[in-house]
Parts: structure tokens; sequence; C-alpha cells
């Protein structure tokens, strides 16, 4: 059973050649192709691993250049898309038919291995290739713990390709140990604040920025606008298009952002990740109708990812999570100097405020847990610095 493992993702660009980058594109771009292959044939039809796979396995084979194993692998990759559009959909969500666009490729024990001298040997389209892991020079890389341990085994890795190159994730899980055996409540918690001006900040001082998505929100939204006002047959053709365009933009962003959130997750070993209450985001932060959709979106992706490695993903009470102090507790409105700074006017600590927001948002889900009686007391909050269990301000 996936409870009875720890899953952990250490992340490493590699170091390849022309030719090798070439391959490496090829197979990402058949990999779509299978997915979505898989999926529309799969679609309204079945979506268990075990019913996809027969269904559209010969398919994938005689449509792509995938290998047997990474054909295999596109089949199971649909069948849990498709799983999580069902989920969705039961919880009163609307769905549509999943589309792969993300240049990624899914690789697992067969199609992928590491070796000691830090290569590792990938399957393509065409051949094997061998490249280098780009790790830091320091042993005591985050990375080392995982890959120099015999407690951790491999499990599934993806590749990604972004702004020209190629990053390994890679899967590891271990057993759990008896004190591990616990409720999500006595883990580790890392607290993530929604916004404007950042997309989404964690409380480990991640930062990702919206500001790129503010001004292409507007940017579509004026072009909108001035098709409706034409309102000729050809330019109710062309808002068909810019919004599909703008669909497919903000969905792309949506999807680093929400990699970016498991990522951070998974680097400090978290057990949950708590987001504010989004029932009225719109009116704390100011958002459009497009911010507030992409804020529901992003949540939702963390949720479906974070939940393929064990994290659990939980709301919390957005009740001043923006003018009180995560150091000290005081909460006023004057500790919200401006929108992108806080200081504390008791204690005179200051921070960005989204940052401060976060602390704030997994500090909350950490004192529910202390008011727990199913805690066993080893609950604490992620930051960049370590992990702090808070006292219980009075």
């Amino acid at each position: 059973m996936a409870d009875d493992y720890v899953r952990r993702t250490a992340i490493t660009r590699l170091e390849v050649t022309d030719e090798q980058r070439d391959l490496l594109e090829e197979t990402i771009t058949e990999w779509k192709c299978g997915c979505q292959l898989a999926t529309d044939l799969a679609w309204g039809k079945c979506n268990a691993k075990s019913d996809v796979q027969p269904l559209a396995y010969d398919d994938v084979r005689e449509h792509t250049d995938l290998g047997s194993q990474h054909a295999i692998l596109a089949t199971h990759q649909a069948a849990q898309a498709i799983t999580g559009c069902l989920e969705r959909r039961s919880k009163g969500k609307t769905t549509s038919k999943p589309t792969f666009t993300a240049p990624t490729v899914k690789y697992d024990t067969r199609t992928m291995t590491l070796f000691d001298d830090d290569t590792v040997s990938l399957s393509t389209t065409e051949s094997r290739i061998r490249c280098p892991l780009a790790l830091p020079d320091a042993d005591d890389g985050y990375q080392r713990q995982y890959l120099d341990s015999d407690d951790w085994s491999v499990t599934e890795s993806t590749l990604t390709a972004r702004d020209g190159d190629y990053f390994l994730h890679i899967g590891f899980r271990r057993g759990k140990n008896e004190t591990e055996q616990n409720t999500a409540e006595d883990g580790t918690v890392l607290g993530v604040d929604l916004g404007i001006e950042n997309l989404a900040v964690t409380s480990t001082a991640y930062f990702f920025s919206g500001r790129e998505l503010t001004h292409d929100l507007r940017e579509f939204e004026k072009v909108r606008a001035g098709l409706q006002q034409t309102g000729t047959r050809s330019a109710h053709q062309t808002l068909e298009q810019t919004s599909g365009r703008e669909l497919r933009y903000v969905r792309d962003v949506l999807h680093r952002a929400s990699n970016a959130i498991v990522n951070e997750a998974l680097r400090y070993e978290c057990d949950v990740i708590a987001f504010e209450d989004l029932t009225n985001i719109r009116d704390r932060t100011g958002a459009s109708w497009g911010h507030k959709w992409a804020f529901r979106t992003l949540y939702e992706q963390v949720e479906y990812k974070a939940e393929s490695e064990g994290i659990s993903v939980k709301q919390v009470g957005s009740a001043y999570t923006s003018k009180r102090c995560a150091e000290c507790g005081f909460t006023a409105d004057e500790n919200r100097l401006t929108r992108a700074d806080f200081c504390c006017q008791k204690c005179e600590s200051a921070a960005n405020a989204d940052y401060n927001a976060a602390k704030n948002i997994g500090m909350r889900y950490v004192r529910r847990g202390q008011q727990s009686s199913r805690r066993t007391g080893n609950s604490q909050l992620a930051l960049k610095s370590g992990a702090v269990t808070p006292l219980v301000f009075r």
C-alpha cells in the first residue's frame, strides 16, 4: 500500500549533448501523443489501469514511436488523469477530458537506470542514452541523502524540459518506521499563501511570481472586450480562439506553480500542504474572476499531485492571516503597511507580507492539530531555515 511508504523526489539537471537533446525532445513529443491517444480511447469507457492498458496499448504502439514499456506507462498516465477527473466530478466540480501539453515524460525502473558514477540511462524513441547528473559539488547536497542511501529505492520518475534544460525528478521511497505510522496532523506542514503580486508564497520562502499572469490576464480581458464589442461572426470565432489560448496559457502557469509547491513540500519532507480557505479569496485579495478561477484550479492541481506523493492538502480559516504577526501573534490592521510589506507594531518584526501570511496559514493548521486528541505531539511548521513547533499565542 502507498501509505506504508515515505516518498521523496530529488531533482537534478541532466548534462546532455545535442544528439541526446534531439532524442529527448522526440520522446517527449511521442509521450504526449501516446497519453492523449490512450485518453481519447478510454474517456467515458474506463479508468482503471488494468482496463485502459489492454484497450489502448496496441494503438499507442502503432501510432507512436514509443517503446513497449513507455507505451504501457502512457496508458497508466491516461488512467490516472481520467481517475482524477472522475474524483473531481464526484465532488461536484466541472471537468473535461484531460489534454497532455506539458513537456514531460515518465520513467520507471525498466526505462531508467541510475549508476554509481552519477550518470543515468534513459530510454528514448530510438535507443538508450546515458548522461551525467549535474549534482552539486558538495557531498552533502540534498540529493545525496537518497542517491547514496541503501534505505531509499528508486521508483517512478519524471523528465521535464524547461528553458532549454532537462530536469529529472527522481522518485524515491522507503518503508515507514513505527514512529511514522501516525496521522497527517503529526507531521511537517508547508503553509501556502495565494495572491496577486505573488501567485503563491510558501512558509519556506519560495516565491512564485504572479506579475506576468496578472498582466496577461488583463491583456486577454482587453482583447475579449474589443472582440465582444465588434460582434461580427469573425470576431466571435477569434474570441473562441483567444479564449482557448488564454485557458492553455493559464493552465501551463498553474501547472508550473503546482509542481513547484509540491516539490517544495517534498524538499522539506512535509506531510501536509496548508492553504487558506478559498471561499472569499476574491474579496480578500481584490482578485478578478480570472484570478479566483486560477486560485481554485491551482489548489486542485496541488491536491491531486500531492496526494500521489502521499502528502495531504488542507484548508484553514483565513481570518487575520495577513494582519497577524507570525513571530509574536500580535494582530492589527496597522501591521500590514502595504500590499507587499509587513511590520509588527509590537515586536517590530518586518517581513514580506505574503511570506508572513504563509507562515500564519501553516501555523494555524499546526495549532489546530495541537488541540486534537489524536495528536502525538510531532507537528511542526516547515520554514526556510528548518522547522519549528510554534507555541500557542494567548
